[in-house]
């Protein structure tokens, strides 16, 4: 994401949409779409998009392991591996 963020009005959005899509497709970076001079909308490319969900969902996985965690949920880490290993052993 460049330093500065692209930041467009409403009213270019509809005069220009075509090279304002291409743009976000191209440089991946978010343009912020404003109305009456304040942030309404985010328009980002699909890939970026794409990316931004598997990262929550990442987030989102943390979270609950660390959830799990303090309630004391879960599995030790030694019986995992033990376990990981004598499955791949197996012919």
């Amino acid at each position: 994401m460049s330093a500065m963020p692209n930041i467009v009005p409403i009213s270019e959005l509809r005069q220009d949409a075509s090279s304002i899509v291409r743009e976000a497709s191209v440089t991946g970076d978010p343009v912020f779409i404003t109305q009456h001079g304040r942030a309404s909308a985010v328009l980002m490319s699909a890939g970026t998009y794409e990316r931004t969900q598997r990262e929550l969902e990442i987030l989102r996985i943390l979270v609950q392991g660390e959830v799990e965690i303090q309630a004391g949920i879960g599995y030790d880490i030694d019986a995992i591996m033990a376990e990981a290993d004598a499955l791949l052993e197996r012919p």
